[in-house]
């Protein structure tokens, strides 16, 4: 005779859930409108998928006060996790989502945004990465990375140009491949430990004190290659700068910013209880990778002569600095990680949302791309306030006082000094002033140099709308005035990361 088990709903706690299933609802809810009503308008599509993601941001500040309250909590057969990680990378995805969303109001030449399908592989995006910050268990994780993955391939290719085509099936060829190795790494560890919760197998590991480490160690190396890949670390970055060429600007500044705090999260939980057990090979790979994202990146973005390009190897230089977190491991560290990201999101996107302003779908005379150095050059006398704008951002990812990034960098290389990393240190303020270099390229081309390319005023105007000039305004704002908030922001994130145990 089989006995039945009751569960109950309470036990299941399907409320760890709900910010997940807000967006998918909210997807197929897009889907089901479209076949039975179509050639809606662009702006309804836009306004429904900003409805879904502001309340799966309200559900998360809801989840933030339960955790305040009760501390961690687990749900749906203890695979859900909600602790200070997932509220905060769950903030930084959704959040940039909201900043995202109406970019698409401002496409008139580009089609893909006239999509219904778009906003919904969008929000079934969105939902993919918050399952993959939300739990431990390496099988809903590879769940996450998967869903969030085949959406984001598609959303690149339904830019429609022959190098978006290029580099959704180049994204979609390593994001196999690093799929491939996620689950061979996993199938290691669980074989190790006969789990696939990421808590437990520290427990295995650390009761038998590390017993079986060279095939600990094979299943580690997978893991930190497949999710290398996601967070684009030297030398598994090869397809960021011609995927982000391929995608629109919006989108590839998207890219640069949730896939990789969602990664950054994965490889915390992953990595951090092998730092703290003394595993030295592990720490001396990392140290390595560090480095030499860090500093490959940033010689390979001064060699660029497209604004793009040298944007999406600067982003690969900032995922190094930022990896530099995990390395150190403490609760000051990951503080930093999570500070350091979210002013990032504000400058990193409104750098490329500028870039999305300036686009064209047919290029001038004596243009070699669509984001050439040339084409910025004198912008200040074409269109001084994007000139300018412009600038902030880029004197922010130079990390210059006192804007944004500045802070960010600040509070990392002093987490890096308390931990005794002073070399790291050194290395990694090394590092920020060779950036400074490619940045004030742009601004010497925009502000001391002559216009080589007839690129009239219009193109800025005719490409600009009541949104993007919103989303640029906020950006600009959160870039230029960080440093007020940015204490109280430290106090926040702190407070839910040392919570967290991390």
């Amino acid at each position: 005779m089989l006995s039945h088990v009751n569960i109950s709903l309470e036990s299941l706690n399907i409320a760890t859930l709900v910010p997940m299933l807000i967006p998918i609802v909210g997807a197929l809810f897009i889907l089901v409108l479209d076949l039975f009503k179509k050639d809606q308008r662009k702006s309804m599509y836009v306004m429904l998928s900003l409805l879904f993601v502001m309340l799966d941001f309200g559900s998360l500040i809801d989840s933030s006060i339960d955790f305040n309250t009760n501390g961690t909590i687990l749900g749906y057969f203890d695979m859900m996790l909600v602790d200070g990680l997932a509220l905060l990378g769950q903030f930084i995805i959704v959040g940039a989502s909201i900043l995202f969303i109406p970019l698409a109001l401002t496409s008139k030449r580009f089609h893909e945004f006239s999509y219904p399908e778009f906003f919904a592989l969008f929000l079934f995006m969105i939902s993919g990465f918050q399952f993959m910050v939300a739990t431990d268990n390496l099988i809903l994780i590879f769940i996450g990375l998967e869903m969030a993955s085949l959406a984001l391939y598609t959303l690149i290719a339904l830019h429609n140009r022959s190098k978006s085509f290029e580099a959704a099936v180049k994204y979609f060829t390593m994001g196999a491949l690093a799929a491939g190795f996620f689950a061979f790494g996993s199938m290691v560890l669980y074989a190790l430990t006969g789990s696939v919760e990421i808590h437990q197998m520290a427990a295995v590991f650390n009761a038998d004190e590390f017993a079986n480490l060279p095939f600990i160690l094979v299943g580690v190396v997978f893991l930190l290659a497949a999710l290398g890949f996601k967070v684009s670390l030297v030398p598994f970055h090869t397809w960021a700068p011609d995927v982000y060429e391929g995608a629109s600007a919006s989108m590839a500044g998207y890219m640069s910013i949730v896939p990789k705090i969602a990664g950054f999260v994965v490889v915390m939980r992953m990595f951090e209880f092998l730092i703290h057990s003394g595993v030295v090979w592990l720490n001396v790979v990392l140290y390595a990778i560090v480095i030499v994202t860090m500093t490959a990146a940033n010689i390979w973005a001064l060699v660029q002569s497209d604004v793009k390009r040298m944007l999406a190897y600067s982003s690969i230089s900032h995922a190094g600095f930022v990896m530099a977190a995990i390395l150190i491991g403490t609760t000051q560290a990951n503080s930093a990680l999570f500070l350091y990201w979210i002013l990032f999101t504000f400058t990193n996107l409104g750098a490329f949302s500028m870039l999305w302003i300036s686009r064209q779908k047919n290029l001038a005379a004596g243009q070699s791309s669509d984001h050439s150095y040339n084409k910025f050059a004198g912008l200040i006398k074409v269109a001084p306030i994007s000139a300018t704008i412009m600038a902030l951002f880029m004197l922010s990812l130079a990390g210059l006082p006192p804007f944004a990034l500045f802070w960010g960098k600040i509070y990392m290389i002093s987490a890096a000094v308390s931990s005794g990393y002073v070399v790291l240190a050194l290395i990694m303020a090394l590092n920020s002033a060779i950036a400074g270099y490619y940045y004030l390229k742009l601004i010497i081309y925009m502000f001391m140099k002559e216009p080589e390319i007839d690129i009239e005023s219009k193109v800025y105007t005719m490409n600009s709308s009541v949104s993007l000039r919103t989303i640029i305004g906020i950006a600009a704002v959160g870039t230029v005035f960080a440093s007020i908030v940015v204490n109280p922001l430290i106090e926040f994130i702190t407070a839910f990361v040392y919570n967290s145990g991390y």
